[in-house]
């Protein structure tokens, strides 16, 4: 099954709610980083919350996640925009820690940031201190604190003993300005009764099957669904425009000190390398 999120509404549209099938995503950052399981699902999650709060922008709007809780993980870095594309990387994706203390990998002496570029001059930045490190708790605090927006966030991923990604997967569930008091009330209970995200999304549940799960198939009505996917920005060009941007001196003193130049994207682990021929044809279009 490919990955895809949908977006519903909920008990006669008094609740927002997404859900997102996010395991081939997982999968391919896991590959590019060479992952273990702990980095993994600590990406993973972060990645699944940032697909979600993508999927609430428009058209070539963004948004940008920095989780730094002072854990040997070191740094979280999420990109995700309103196409359903996301890319992320972990400091230290080889950090030997048990697969259920990601809280512990992440840590909690530090901050999750959340920057949205919605075409204007400065973007939106909104800052909460991290209250667990487990990801899913500290998205729901940070709509509480920063949007002002009562939600429950739900996040899992399920690693192989090969350190491959089997299953991957969440839910945000909003509510609306205005919703009833009972309508919290029913969601929070029934969502003290379901089983763990985690053995949900190891059933094979679609993102359709998620939110029956949580808030009931009675009460759910899907408006939309879209593909998503990890998808990084980098590419040969872009570097080359870079390294032109040099200026010819500057480039020429590359090639007379290392004879050849050579990028990596934190973000999909990319490696372009640039040998001297190819470094002299950037230099001659460059000012």
């Amino acid at each position: 099954m490919n990955d895809y999120l949908v977006k519903a509404v909920a008990y006669q549209n008094q609740v927002r709610a997404y859900a997102v099938n996010s395991t081939t995503t997982v999968a391919e950052a896991q590959r590019r980083h060479a992952a273990w399981p702990t980095a993994a699902d600590a990406l993973g999650r972060s990645m699944t919350a940032g697909l979600i709060l993508g999927s609430m922008l428009k058209g070539k709007e963004k948004v940008s996640v920095k989780i730094n809780g002072g854990g040997p993980l070191g740094t979280i870095i999420v990109d995700s925009n309103a196409k359903g594309e996301v890319r992320g990387y972990v400091s230290n994706p080889q950090i030997a820690i048990e697969l259920n203390e990601v809280g512990k990998a992440v840590g909690t002496n530090g901050l999750l940031t959340v920057s949205k570029d919605v075409g204007l001059m400065y973007p939106f930045v909104g800052q909460i201190p991290l209250i667990s490190g487990e990801i899913g708790e500290d998205y729901t605090s940070y709509l509480a604190k920063s949007e002002q927006t009562i939600s429950a966030v739900g996040v899992g991923v399920l690693v192989n003993p090969d350190y491959t990604v089997k299953a991957a997967g969440g839910f945000i569930i909003q509510l609306m300005p205005g919703a009833d008091e009972e309508v919290m009330f029913r969601i929070e209970e029934r969502m003290k009764m379901i089983a763990p995200l985690s053995s949900i999304i190891e059933e094979g549940s679609t993102p359709e099957q998620i939110l029956e799960h949580v808030l009931g198939s009675e009460n759910v009505t899907v408006l939309e669904s879209m593909p998503v996917q990890f998808q990084c920005q980098c590419s040969l060009d872009r570097i080359s425009n870079a390294i032109i941007s040099l200026g010819r001196e500057e480039i020429q003193d590359i090639i007379n000190t290392d004879g050849h130049a050579e990028a990596n994207c934190h973000f999909c682990n990319e490696t372009y390398y640039f040998d001297t021929e190819h470094l002299e044809a950037l230099k001659e279009v460059s000012f």
